[in-house]
């Protein structure tokens, strides 16, 4: 959902512009610095527990109504930061709003570091996510266990994990978790018993899993679709 939800709607193109060389010359900086070898990396402190996978943690706010594309979704998300242990995770998350208490449309992502919350990104593109819409005043307690269920290598299925999403709206509140392959039924129907578990879900509690080309596709087709108002 928030790749369709998002849209920063507030950039000039000037600004567009530079946002995307930027990004562009970031990303380029990246790759050299992957490929010639160690990169600086955030790493666990002196008798700190580390994490099996670093996280990074971001932040988005979009206008209600308006599609977007993945270029100015990906203007509008902001990186937190990144953490590699339990200790430096807290010190994060200690300082961060509850997801109860965001107003208007904004969501928190938890990805693997190097993997963007976007579904074009390599790692997510052939994926797909479980969707749990949750009534209002259960987001916060609910985002809670998912991450720490994440963070804590609960769900069991290897690499697959990519990240979660809660996404805070007008009316209820939407938590998702991502993985890599959307094609593997069993390793999707283990996340899903997990998720069910970590978040003591009701038997009765509707869950969906779409396929990241599938919500480009409703994405593109909302986009060229004409709204009256």
């Amino acid at each position: 959902m928030s790749l369709k939800d998002d849209d920063s709607g507030d950039h000039d193109q000037n600004e567009e512009n530079s946002t995307q060389k930027d990004g562009e010359k970031e990303k380029t900086d990246r790759d050299k610095s992957q490929s010639g070898g160690k990169r600086k990396a955030v790493v666990p402190g002196p008798a700190e527990h580390p994490l099996q996978y670093n996280y990074t943690f971001w932040y988005s706010r979009r206008t209600p109504g308006r599609p977007t594309s993945s270029q100015s979704y990906e203007q509008n998300i902001k990186q937190i930061g990144t953490f590699a242990s339990v200790e430096q995770f807290w010190k994060f998350y200690s300082h961060m709003v509850r997801p109860g208490d965001l107003t208007g449309h904004s969501d928190f992502h938890l990805f693997k570091e190097g993997i963007k919350p976007m579904w074009e990104d390599d790692a997510n593109k052939n994926g797909g996510k479980w969707i749990i819409r949750l009534r209002k005043g259960l987001a916060s307690r609910c985002w809670e266990n998912l991450i720490l269920a994440m963070l804590g290598e609960q769900f069991m299925v290897g690499e697959e994990i990519c990240g979660a999403v809660v996404s805070v709206r007008f009316q209820e509140d939407i938590i998702s978790i991502w993985n890599k392959t959307a094609s593997d039924q069993a390793t999707t129907a283990r996340i899903r018993d997990t998720l069910r578990r970590v978040l003591n879900l009701p038997p009765n509690t509707i869950m969906e899993y779409k396929t990241h080309t599938d919500s480009i596709k409703d994405n593109s087709s909302f986009r060229n679709t004409k709204i009256t108002l």
